[in-house]
C-alpha cells in the first residue's frame, strides 16, 4: 500500500508507520531524501498543521492544571490590540470567527511574524464570520493559543512543548529545528517527472500552527496516544485520558454539506462506520503533506493503535488518506486478539434483585452487572452501541449518576417498598417501571 502510494501518487519519499500495542512497531519508507542522506525510518519531514494538536494539548494541559479556563476570553491572558473577547474553546476549535492567517501576505513573502508583531497585528485581522456560527480554520487563532501556553508557563512555545510532551512520550526525534537528516520538499511538475525543491520556511510566532518536524514512527506513537492515552501514559503525566476523551468530543463538522468529518478541542474526527473513529490532523506546508491518526472503536482495533504517513511532495494527495487505509487494513487482516471471557465477583446482594428487564416509555431496557459496574441497554439496541455506565453516588444510597453512554451525567434514582424490593427507578426523571405502563397508571400517592 505505502509503495503503491509512493508511486502513483509520484511522491519522491513517503514514510509510513504502525503503532499498535500487541504488536511490534512497522515502518515502511520509500523513495529517497532529495539530497546525501539516504532514506529510512528516522528520516525527518515536515508535519504541517499536525503541529497544532501539540499545542491543543498544551492548552488542556494549561486548564487541568488551573491556568485558564477553557471559556476565558483570549485577552484574560494575553495583551492583545483586538479581538480579545475571543474564548480559548472558540479559538482552538476554529469556531472563533478569525481570519485564517496573520495580517499580511505571509503566503508570497515566507517571511512569518515574530510574536510581538503577530500580537500588535491583530488590530489589522478581520473576524471573518460570527463565533460560533460554523467552522472557519484559522492558523492565527492556533498562533495565538501557542503564545498563551507560553505566557502562562514562563518559557518559549518550543521549550514548554518538549518539556512537557515529547521527553515524557519519548517522541525524541520530534523537533522544531529539522537539521541536516530531514527530507527535502518538492513541487512535483504535473506535466513531467521534474520536482522543484521548495525553500525552506520558519514560521516564527506562527510556528505552534505548523512548525514541526518529525519521523513516521514518532507521529505513529504521537497518534496512538490520541486514542489511548491509558496505553502510553497510564499515570496521566502529559494528560489524563478523560481530558483526551473531552478533546475528541465533536464540537462542530467541518464541512456542513457533507458532514463527513468532525472537529473537537484541535483534532479531526473521521468517522469510518461501524462505530469506529479515526483521530488526529493532517498537515501541509510547501513540499510536504502529513496524515497522522488513531483508530478508535470497532472489531479488531487493538490498543494504542495510530498510523502515520509522512510524504515528500506538496500535491501528494494520497499521502493524507493512507493511513485511514492502513488502520483499517491492520483491524481487518491483523486484529486485536479477542480477550476470553472468565467469571467475575457476583453483583452486590442489594442491587440482584433489579438486574434484568425495565420498562420505561413503552421500550425495554436492560439492566445488568458486568465488569464491576451497573449498566444498561435498550433492548434494541444494536451489538455495537456502548451501554450507559453508572457510578453510585458516596453520600445518597440507591442514587447512582452515568459516567458514560446514555444520558451521561444524569441520575438514577432506586425506590424500594417496606421489603427492600427496588420496585420502580426513576433515570434522568423518566419512570421506569417492570413492565409496561402508561402515563396515567402510575400513583404517585404510592
Amino acid at each position: 500500500m505505502v509503495r503503491r502510494t509512493q508511486a502513483d501518487g509520484r511522491v519522491p519519499a513517503v514514510s509510513a508507520a504502525l503503532h499498535r500495542v500487541d504488536r511490534p512497531l512497522w515502518t515502511c519508507a520509500v523513495g529517497g531524501t532529495g539530497n546525501e542522506t539516504p532514506l529510512g525510518p528516522q528520516t525527518l519531514f515536515r508535519i504541517g498543521s499536525v503541529t497544532k494538536t501539540f499545542t491543543a494539548v498544551l492548552v488542556l494541559q494549561c486548564r487541568d492544571a488551573g491556568l485558564l479556563d477553557l471559556d476565558d476570553p483570549v485577552a484574560r491572558h494575553l495583551d492583545v490590540p483586538a479581538h480579545g473577547e475571543l474564548t480559548v474553546r472558540r479559538l482552538l476549535s476554529h469556531t472563533s470567527g478569525l481570519q485564517r492567517e496573520p495580517h499580511g501576505d505571509v503566503w508570497d513573502t515566507l517571511v512569518a511574524p515574530g510574536a510581538d508583531e503577530l500580537l500588535a497585528d491583530l488590530a489589522r485581522a478581520e473576524r471573518v464570520l460570527p463565533p460560533a456560527r460554523r467552522y472557519h480554520y484559522s492558523n492565527l487563532a492556533m498562533a495565538l493559543l501557542g503564545q498563551l501556553v507560553a505566557r502562562l508557563r514562563g518559557g518559549s512555545w518550543a521549550e514548554v512543548l518538549a518539556e512537557r510532551v515529547l521527553v515524557p512520550l519519548g517522541l525524541s526525534a520530534t523537533t522544531d529545528r529539522p537539521g541536516p537528516a530531514a527530507a527535502t520538499g518538492f513541487l512535483v511538475d504535473a506535466y513531467s517527472d521534474e520536482a522543484h525543491p521548495e525553500p525552506p520556511t520558519d514560521f516564527g510566532a506562527l510556528g505552534p500552527a505548523a512548525q514541526l518536524w518529525s519521523t513516521a514512527a514518532d507521529m505513529a506513537r504521537w497518534a496512538a496516544f490520541l486514542a489511548d492515552p491509558g496505553a502510553l501514559d497510564p499515570a496521566g503525566a502529559v494528560l489524563a485520558p478523560a481530558t483526551l476523551d473531552e478533546m475528541r468530543w465533536p464540537l462542530t463538522v467541518t464541512d456542513e454539506t457533507s458532514w463527513g468529518a468532525g472537529f473537537g478541542l484541535g483534532l479531526i474526527l473521521v468517522p469510518q462506520g461501524e462505530r469506529v473513529v479515526h483521530v488526529g490532523h493532517d498537515g501541509a506546508m510547501p513540499g510536504f503533506l502529513a496524515a497522522v491518526y488513531g483508530r478508535r472503536g470497532g472489531d479488531g482495533t487493538a490498543g494504542a493503535m495510530g498510523a502515520a504517513v509522512l510524504g515528500s511532495s506538496g500535491i501528494g494527495v494520497a499521502v493524507i488518506d493512507l493511513p485511514h487505509r492502513l488502520l483499517a487494513a491492520s483491524a481487518e487482516y491483523d486484529p486485536a486478539d479477542v480477550e476470553p471471557w472468565r467469571p467475575g465477583e457476583p453483583a452486590p446482594a442489594h442491587l440482584r434483585g433489579m438486574l434484568g428487564r425495565w420498562w420505561g416509555e413503552g421500550f425495554g431496557y436492560d439492566f445488568s452487572w458486568y465488569d464491576g459496574a451497573l449498566r444498561a441497554r435498550g433492548a434494541d439496541d444494536p451489538a455495537g452501541k456502548p451501554p450507559a455506565v453508572f457510578a453510585p453516588l458516596p453520600d445518597r444510597a440507591d442514587v447512582f449518576r452515568v459516567v458514560s453512554g446514555r444520558e451521561a451525567g444524569e441520575l438514577l434514582r432506586l425506590t424500594r417498598d417496606a421489603a427492600g424490593t427496588v420496585i420502580r427507578l426513576h433515570w434522568a426523571t423518566y419512570r421506569f417501571t417492570r413492565g409496561q405502563e402508561t402515563a396515567d397508571r402510575y400513583d404517585f400517592r404510592r
